[in-house]
């Protein structure tokens, strides 16, 4: 039994124990509450003392990868310059489509009310200041104070801007800083692995806290959550179909054959990585240069998650609607902003781990209460195949594009089997 399905049952069965408790038992359930909510916040905890060293850790290396990658080519330059692009486009379409969706189907008012109060011990709601005051905040004044008071975004411009400062030092420092904070952030994958392997007795804790306080109302908030964040990560992956067909001059048809099989293995095994075998035959059957899907493919599993800063801030705005928090315009560019930088640093980690430490920061720098997330990872598995499927769409998209406009490093010529796959799509 993998780790996200002995989550998801543990979520369940916290949730039946405590409708049941409080529905025929009501006295045994709030005793029960005294033993679950300090040791689902104890788990609560664990997660969170990870998160700045992550981040900062991930960050960097991230930023190192990408620079070292940037330098190998202009072809691997000018992909980076698409990827980076593309992830600030999905970042800022989530926030448009995931805001209407919840105007449009907002959760009801007794099941947010229910999960409101449930969730609210998990985290307070912080305060953003003015525009001006937070211009001024994104550059701290000490970083440490930052890390220690939760203020993400300044932390993060501060470690954005040593992560560039590491790529321009000679070849030996630069790999033994780098290496350093590589260390720092396996050593804190390790601590999160060791915490996230405690993650069923801690998601039955809260779970079973929820159960009790919002009764059945639980399951329809989290079967809303799921529906509004999928759709978003659907919305956004729409995009694919134009970069497809207008920058990569395909026929829609062409391309929507050719994704059949990396879509098939995206679904299945909701990894980029296995996927990309088939991603290389589909980019070879659009007529994509081998020397140019060879290099852009892997770098794209690699480093780019078209679909994580939509999901990821998807997942931030929708804790807002459970508090019934009124955003204003500077938490909604904190929010776009963080979450496409911390994206970078998102790389190759299992779902559970980057739900985690990319989501957190978001939450955090835009002064939104953390402690909803670790009930709502127990049932990512859901919205990660849509996040797997938009990811794979978009990079073979995202290829095609790159290879149509390179020149003289894999420009694609049509051929006539482009051609004709072209003319009978339309």
């Amino acid at each position: 039994m993998s780790q996200a399905t002995r989550i998801l049952l543990s979520l369940v069965g916290g949730l039946l124990l405590g409708i049941g408790l409080a529905a025929w038992a009501p006295g045994a359930g709030t005793a029960g509450l005294a033993v679950a909510e300090p040791v689902g916040t104890m788990w609560l905890h664990g997660l969170q003392m990870t998160i700045v060293p992550l981040v900062v850790g991930l960050l960097v290396t991230g930023i190192a990868a990408t620079a070292e990658a940037a330098r190998a080519s202009t072809l691997a330059t000018r992909a980076l310059v698409v990827f980076i692009a593309l992830l600030w486009v999905s970042s800022a379409l989530s926030a448009v489509i995931i805001t209407a969706l919840l105007a449009i189907f907002p959760l009801g008012p007794d099941a947010a009310a229910a999960l409101k109060s449930a969730v609210a011990s998990a985290g307070e709601i912080g305060d953003v200041p003015p525009f001006s005051q937070f211009i001024v905040a994104m550059v701290p004044t000490n970083p440490l104070a930052a890390a220690v008071n939760d203020a993400f975004l300044p932390l993060i411009v501060f470690t954005v801007a040593f992560g560039f400062a590491v790529t321009r030092l000679p070849d030996e420092p630069r790999r033994l800083l780098t290496g350093v904070f590589r260390a720092i952030a396996d050593t804190m994958l390790i601590v999160i692995g060791w915490v996230l392997w405690l993650a069923p007795l801690g998601v039955f804790a809260l779970s079973f806290g929820v159960g009790v306080k919002a009764g059945t109302a639980a399951f329809g908030a989290l079967i809303h959550y799921v529906a509004v964040v999928t759709a978003t990560g659907a919305g956004v992956t729409l995009l694919a179909f134009p970069v497809a067909v207008i920058g990569g001059r395909l026929g829609l048809g062409a391309y929507l054959r050719a994704m059949t099989q990396p879509a098939a293995v995206a679904i299945s095994t909701q990894s980029s990585l296995a996927s990309l075998p088939a991603m290389l035959r589909a980019t070879e059957r659009l007529g994509v240069p081998v020397a140019t899907s060879g290099m852009v493919l892997p770098l794209a599993v690699a480093i780019f998650r078209y679909t994580g800063p939509a999901m990821n801030l998807a997942v931030t705005l929708y804790v807002a609607h459970i508090f019934g928090v009124a955003l204003t315009p500077t938490q909604y560019a904190i929010g776009i902003a963080a979450a496409a930088i911390t994206t970078m640093g998102a790389v190759s980690l299992p779902g559970t781990i980057s739900f985690v430490s990319s989501i957190a920061p978001i939450a955090l720098a835009m002064g939104l209460p953390i402690g909803p997330l670790a009930l709502l990872v127990a049932v990512e598995t859901f919205p990660d195949i849509m996040r797997t499927l938009g990811n794979v769409a978009m990079d073979v998209a995202a290829t095609s594009a790159i290879a149509r406009r390179a020149d003289g490093e894999g420009a694609v010529e049509r051929t006539e089997t482009d051609a004709l796959l072209a003319d009978g799509a339309e």
